[in-house]
């Protein structure tokens, strides 16, 4: 009986030795997947501390020849440029938007102008006859 079980423990043993390999296997399937993310990550950040590191010189060498004593002042300088032209733009925005609104008015009044004209035309026509009569009437007086 004891040799029986033997077997069974062994193909036991096996199948958890199976089960803990394929789990080792997959854990580090993940740890490499994370470490290419991770070096691609890197690499980005490389190339991001390259391209900003121009930039500062940049700056610095656009501090020594300017009326600013540091790069941050220029960057101070620069956001305030850009909040400005921001407001700029939003307040040219906003004086379009008013134009737009006065010249809808002024086509409305132009309309209802020219429609009093017409009217005060089409009283002058009726009006005539009566101020012909009357000055026919006068000089037979």
């Amino acid at each position: 009986q004891e040799y029986e079980e033997l077997p069974i423990q062994a193909l036991r043993m096996n199948s958890k030795q199976r089960e803990e390999k394929m789990k080792k296997d997959g854990e580090l399937l993940r740890a490499r997947v994370e470490l290419e993310t991770l070096r691609k990550k890197y690499q980005k950040l490389c190339k991001k501390v390259q391209k900003s590191s121009i930039f500062k010189k940049y700056l610095e060498d656009m501090v020594k020849v300017s009326q600013f004593e540091d790069i941050s002042e220029v960057t101070s300088r620069y956001k305030l440029l850009v909040r400005t032209q921001k407001n700029l733009l939003q307040s040219q925005q906003g004086h379009k938007q008013l134009t737009e609104q006065d010249k809808v008015f002024l086509e409305q009044y132009k309309a209802e102008k020219e429609a009093d004209v017409l009217q005060y035309k089409n009283e002058l026509v009726q009006l005539k006859p009566h101020f012909d009569r009357a000055q026919s009437d006068i000089s037979l007086w």
